[in-house]
């Protein structure tokens, strides 16, 4: 065998440890939540085999995973199970918190789960990015946190169509809350953030698309918590310039050639993702913070613009505007990841806890294989060899009447 070969299996045996060790502290603060011996099993079998390499991770495929006859431990632990899906999902702020640091970024996005039929809380025919139409399909609010260290999701939201509330019939098959209003995305991502802010979260951006970018309540809440935002927004969004409204499209036409600046707004697939950037201030809300409109133009199309409103201190820089919208990213990458590696979209259930209780396990295994590739990608520490000085006689001496077993205060060596 080589000595690569063992350094790697070496290597392999080291994280393997650390990881059966970090995973010990996750199961620590996660059965905290579940006061019964019998559920903390099921929830620890259920994650388990969420982070397994299970073809469906549903309750079925879960439970054959897992060597049980039967589905019933799972059903019961994401449906009727007494545990607070509200209080985990807490946790997993803290978590990512410590293993990923301090100070990330927040990002808010959507993803749909395709579904049959019309009982599943909150199922509608509705557009969807995740097939890029309209389909029959669930809807969820994410947040995610990205540092440099990596990303995971944080929370989520499920999205209920005004016409659902319309049924109450439709509801309370669905388990769905008799107080339940409506609420569009934004607002779903308004209470996500405010859940972090109460947490104590200082986030350095929080980043979204244009769904949540036009939506001034949200913007004005940020602004409120002098909160720094990048928000995708539309070519009509106005802001007021002096005593005018302009619009983003008639400002982007005032911006002239030298006044773009070739930036890249990261790294992604195929290597940095350069673009041509410029930006423009407008009035600030409050305070010392203050607006701009910012543009992105495709380099190799130039009628191919982007338009966000920021919201950050009076000295920020354009580069450290276009490395935050660059950081609205990762949550795409959180979504492909949670759907392929811990079934985020694989679930069976109907009812409305049961979908936020998926979706909070999910969670919880998403933030730990976080952690896990932060830990992975750490440089091996190798220990500081010892200075030895040079050999002489009385150290030998010491030596051997250390293994003649004679005491070391003897006088008869110190003469």
């Amino acid at each position: 065998m080589s000595s690569s070969a063992v350094v790697s299996d070496h290597q392999e045996v080291v994280l393997v440890s650390k990881w059966t060790q970090a995973w010990r502290k996750v199961q620590g603060w996660v059965q905290r939540h579940f006061a019964r011996p019998e559920t903390r099993a099921s929830v620890e079998s259920f994650l388990q085999g969420l982070l397994a390499r299970v073809e469906r991770k549903n309750s079925w495929g879960l439970s054959e995973e897992m060597g049980q006859a039967t589905p019933y431990a799972f059903q019961h632990l994401l449906n009727g199970a007494q545990w607070d899906e509200e209080a985990l999902r807490d946790d997993v702020l803290t978590y990512a918190r410590e293993q990923l640091g301090e100070g990330g970024i927040l990002a808010v996005d959507e993803t749909g789960f395709l579904k049959k039929g019309d009982k599943s809380a909150g199922v509608a025919r509705q557009y969807t990015g995740t097939a890029g139409r309209i389909e029959n399909c669930q809807v969820g609010v994410f947040l995610a946190y990205v540092t440099p260290k990596g990303h995971t999701l944080v929370d989520r939201e499920l999205y209920l169509p005004e016409h659902w509330l319309e049924d109450a019939e439709r509801c309370r098959q669905a388990g769905i809350p008799e107080d339940k209003r409506f609420a569009t995305k934004p607002e779903l991502a308004r209470a996500m953030v405010k859940r972090a802010l109460s947490a104590g979260l200082r986030p350095a951006w929080i980043v979204g698309d244009e769904v949540y970018g036009r939506d001034g309540e949200l913007r004005r809440f940020l602004e409120s918590h002098a909160q720094r935002y990048v928000l995708a927004v539309a070519s009509n969004t106005y802001a007021w310039r002096g005593i005018e409204q302009v619009t983003a499209g008639r400002v982007l036409k005032e911006v002239e050639k030298q006044e773009w600046t070739r930036l890249s707004a990261g790294a992604g697939a195929k290597g940095p993702r350069w673009y041509n950037w410029a930006r423009v201030r407008v009035n600030a809300h409050a305070g010392t913070q203050a607006r701009w409109f910012l543009f992105r133009k495709n380099l190799s199309d130039e009628k191919d613009v982007a338009f966000y409103l920021v919201h950050a201190p009076d000295t920020t820089t354009l580069a450290a505007m276009v490395e935050a919208a660059g950081n609205r990213w990762p949550v795409e990458e959180c979504f492909e990841s949670a759907k392929g590696e811990v079934g985020l979209d694989e679930y069976e259930v109907r009812r409305w806890r049961g979908w936020y209780r998926h979706m909070t396990l999910c969670l919880v295994a998403h933030a730990f294989l976080a952690a896990a590739r932060v830990e992975a990608n750490k440089p091996e520490e190798k220990p500081i060899p010892k200075r030895l000085g040079p050999p002489h006689r009385r150290s030998r001496m010491e030596a051997f009447r250390r293994r003649q077993g004679l005491c070391s205060s003897a006088s008869v060596f110190k003469k």
